[in-house]
């Protein structure tokens, strides 16, 4: 090992340098006796020293470099040739093979004993390099993927189905069983889902594979399995976990569990489908851990976000999100109810789901087998004088009717409504059965969003569009000529060139002209106030601002513009 063996205190070394002062060192040491974890975590967190300047400057004294993970290229068979739990265990992560030694990131390298017995397991003389911790974390979780472990595992099941060791009977009596090889295949499923922040799991069986695909950022990845037969072992045992009836196969069913993975709790949402191979699987992935949104991180520009919270607000009146499933709107409305989280506000949701439980928050859960309907718990929720409702989906005339009603008469209202575009959706509660003047008159705001993908930060690069890109932007732009990038791929964006999502929105606040226009439902006047109203500006516009800024690609200011009928519409606002 090239390193020198002496032991450094990262406290005093920081005083040396001048970068805290000893009464900050001494607070920080108080503080780390009763939180414990390293002294230089506590230094950050208390907002004493800057994270990389404190890491450069121990790389300096110590006579390491200093390795940015996001900018690194890893060799992919290197870093795995360190299993995964010593990696997790020591901090560590092998960067390079520099020939005479192995040059290895950790977050500690003036830990002899993680030093000595790295150079144990890997045979190989080590020179550590100091990493940031967060960076390391992050790059674990996308090297070791669980995909060939999940491989592994559905192997194993299926060598056991095909000796006829396994019988799925045996399965349902012994459902804590932990080292069945179907708990262990669907503890990696998960393992990696978590790993890969994907929002959803599909298992398909098809004639003669089994594809396991997860949503990540919006968009389906696939592994494709030839152990088709595992699928009805994997099936059983979720049903068991969701306490479903594992011997309907015929019917659709829902359920629900949750689970501690990596130390996260996940709260799984299930739906079984018969389909014409056997069980379709589908669940959706709500982390507890995380916890809702905060208003701010949603997405909305600065200017947008101050009139968003002046509206929220407001005493009374209705707030309307649309937008179509998976879009985001419950994030916003999570947002929207954190910021309105206070002592001296009534705040009670009708849900179907309840996502995230909220402290303070009277939050119920409609059951429609029981009749426990959007409408029926509205109703009583206004019994229980509330300030604020959130109200998940409006569905119908009755729900829209009472909702409006209690926006008119002093409670604030926020819910959501399937509709493509913020235009759109004030006619869309006409259509339903509301009348024009109960709609003009409730209505404060109509909002519309999507999601879009954001760039990876780690290989963006500018690029030109093609021909018919740039003939598409020249006719909602005219002659400007803004730079747009793209991703190139990379370890971190698991080659995508995509990492995270962010919303993109419009937003229309009602006026006088708007509502006497819905009064009349006169839906060409009512679009036509619209467009020109003012602080009003279409989603297109919004995903392409989100473009020229390098937040995302133009690929995804197009996937936008093709759900949403207003090019048109932005056409005549611009010019």
């Amino acid at each position: 090992m090239v390193i020198a063996r002496l032991k450094i205190r990262l406290g005093e070394l920081l005083l040396q340098h001048g970068l805290i002062g000893s009464e900050e060192l001494d607070i920080a040491l108080r503080q780390q006796k009763v939180s414990g974890g390293r002294i230089g975590k506590v230094l950050v967190e208390l907002g004493y020293v800057n994270e990389e300047t404190m890491l450069r400057t121990l790389a300096e004294q110590l006579q390491i470099p200093y390795v940015n993970l996001h900018g690194y290229e890893f060799d992919a068979a290197l870093v795995q040739s360190l299993r995964e739990v010593s990696a997790r265990r020591f901090e560590a992560i092998i960067l390079e093979d520099r020939g005479v030694d192995l040059l290895v990131g950790m977050l500690d390298p003036m830990d002899i004993f993680a030093c000595d017995e790295l150079e144990r397991i890997l045979q190989r003389a080590i020179s550590p390099a100091v990493i940031k911790p967060s960076e390391l974390y992050e790059t674990l979780d996308m090297v070791y993927r669980r995909t060939d472990e999940i491989a592994g595992f559905a192997e194993q099941l299926d060598d056991e189905l095909a000796d006829g060791q396994f019988d799925l009977a045996d399965l349902a009596l012994g459902a804590d069983d932990s080292e069945a090889p179907v708990v262990k295949l669907l503890q990696s499923i998960f393992e990696d889902a978590v790993q890969v922040r994907a929002s959803d799991i599909h298992i398909e069986p098809d004639e003669h594979v089994l594809r396991i695909r997860q949503r990540i950022d919006g968009v389906l990845q696939e592994q494709v399995m030839k152990e088709k037969r595992i699928a009805s072992a994997l099936v059983l045992r979720l049903k068991l976990l969701s306490n479903l009836d594992i011997s309907e196969k015929r019917m659709p069913q829902d359920g629900r569990f949750s689970l501690l993975v990596k130390g996260r709790t996940l709260d799984i949402r299930l739906s079984t489908m018969p389909i014409a191979h056997g069980e379709s699987v589908v669940m959706r992935i709500l982390d507890q851990t995380e916890g809702s949104t905060e208003l701010q991180a949603i997405g909305m520009s600065p200017e947008m976000l101050e009139r968003f919270r002046h509206l929220i607000s407001m005493p009374h009146g209705l707030i309307l999100v649309t937008g179509p499933t998976g879009s985001g709107k419950t994030t916003t409305l999570y947002g929207a109810l954190n910021a309105l989280n206070v002592v001296d506000k009534k705040i009670i949701t009708i849900e179907d789901p309840i996502e995230y439980k909220l402290e303070r928050i009277n939050q119920v859960q409609v059951n429609e087998k029981i009749d426990l309907d959007f409408a029926r718990v509205l109703r009583s929720a206004l019994r229980q004088d509330p300030d604020i409702l959130m109200v998940g989906e409006i569905r119908d005339s009755e729900t829209a009717e009472i909702a409006m009603r209690a926006a008119m008469t002093g409670h604030l209202v926020l819910s959501t409504l399937h509709t493509n575009d913020a235009l759109s959706s004030a006619m869309r509660l006409i259509d339903i059965g509301v009348e024009g003047f109960l709609a003009a008159s409730a209505l404060r705001v109509l909002i519309a969003q999507r999601l879009v993908r954001k760039l990876c930060d780690n290989c963006t690069q500018e690029y030109v569009p093609d021909d018919a890109s740039l003939s598409w932007l020249k006719s909602l732009i005219g002659g400007e000529s803004p730079k747009f990038y793209r991703g190139e791929g990379c370890h971190r964006c698991n080659k995508t060139g995509y990492r995270g999502r962010v919303g993109v929105f419009e937003m229309l606040v009602m006026n006088r002209e708007l509502a006497d226009a819905l009064r009349r439902e006169d839906e060409a006047e009512f679009i036509r106030i619209a467009q020109s109203a003012p602080g009003y500006v279409p989603l297109v516009r919004s995903a392409l601002d989100f473009a020229k800024q390098g937040v995302t690609s133009l690929e995804e200011v197009l996937r936008v513009s093709e759900q949403v009928d207003d090019s048109a519409d932005f056409i005549a606002t611009t010019h």
